[in-house]
């Protein structure tokens, strides 16, 4: 009977040009390489790859028995996966997508420690403060902050998250502090592009109910940490989510302004694909795992 290390063994032979590199991707010696193949080929009776020649060339029988390799592998591979997930095992690869600053600060850490406590997970991270929706599909985990857009990805709330407008003392010590939103078109405002949003839009909310300012940005940057060094210099003011600012505001080297108005909260959510039945064991197990450690706000303690 043929086993799967035979198939596996044939397929690594017919996939290379000859015997020789063959040998190198299974990191053997040809003449072993030589034998086994013979071996094979008495075990099921047949002639695998023509004699002699330089090239790996296969017979018909050959060529029949790799098309069938190909599905029988394909075949094993996916009854093991579905006997892991039954057994909740985590393997395979996960692939993650997530915004630069937050991806940077956050997740990066906890997929660290997520592969490094599963030896058998292969990770892969991606971060992007502009990510396409159109291929979101192919991650099986999307961190996402910022104003949800219509999708068919499910959606799991990790924390909440507000918005803030900061600025320096320093800034306001020049320029004064604006007492509503509409003194703002006054001010140096700083736009940090992000989500294909209209980021000079800023939306606020009181009793009355929203009221938007267009705002006129001085400087503006694709990325948070660059926006946040910017409003920290005492270049101008800033709208941005509490878990990158709220240490600033809590140690005095930012001041959050027009507290009596509210912005479009963007609370931290993960989008998958897979509806919770659905999902293998690698990403369901990381989503809990980024629940536990978000929900618990870790930003609120970091001075």
């Amino acid at each position: 009977m043929l086993s799967s290390e035979d198939l596996i063994f044939f397929r690594t032979v017919a996939s290379q040009k000859t015997l020789a590199a063959a040998a190198r991707a299974l990191n053997v010696s040809p003449p072993s390489v030589t034998q086994r193949l013979r071996s094979l080929e008495h075990k099921i009776g047949v002639t695998l790859i023509l004699r002699p020649s330089r090239q790996v060339s296969l017979t018909d029988e050959g060529s029949l028995l790799l098309s069938r390799a190909d599905k029988i592998l394909s075949e094993l591979a996916s009854l093991q996966a579905a006997l892991d997930d039954r057994r909740q095992l985590i393997r395979g690869k996960l692939r993650v997508l997530a915004p630069l600053g937050f991806g940077n600060d956050y997740i990066a850490p906890l997929l660290a420690e997520y592969a490094h406590e599963n030896e058998q997970l292969e990770v892969e991270l991606t971060l992007s403060d502009d990510p396409s929706w159109a291929s979101l599909h192919n991650w099986d985990v999307v961190i996402y902050i910022g104003e949800l857009r219509d999708s068919s990805m499910h959606c799991i709330r990790l924390a909440s998250n507000r918005r803030f407008i900061c600025a320096s003392p320093d800034y306001l010590e020049k320029r004064g502090t604006p007492r509503t939103p509409g003194e703002l078109r006054h001010h140096d405002c700083i736009a940090l592009r992000e989500n294909s949003e209209d980021v000079t839009l800023w939306r606020f909310l009181d009793e009355s109910g929203e009221n938007p300012v267009r705002i006129h940005p001085k400087m503006s940057c694709n990325e948070g940490r660059v926006v946040k060094e910017w409003a920290l210099s005492g270049r101008g003011i800033i709208m941005r989510s509490e878990w990158d600012v709220l240490p600033s505001v809590n140690n005095g080297s930012l001041v959050r302004l027009l507290t009596g108005y509210r912005l479009p909260d963007a609370d931290i959510v993960a989008l998958t694909a897979m509806a919770l039945s659905e999902r293998n064991p690698r990403t369901q197990i990381f989503i809990e795992l980024l629940q536990s450690r978000l929900m618990a706000r870790p930003w609120d303690k970091k001075c």
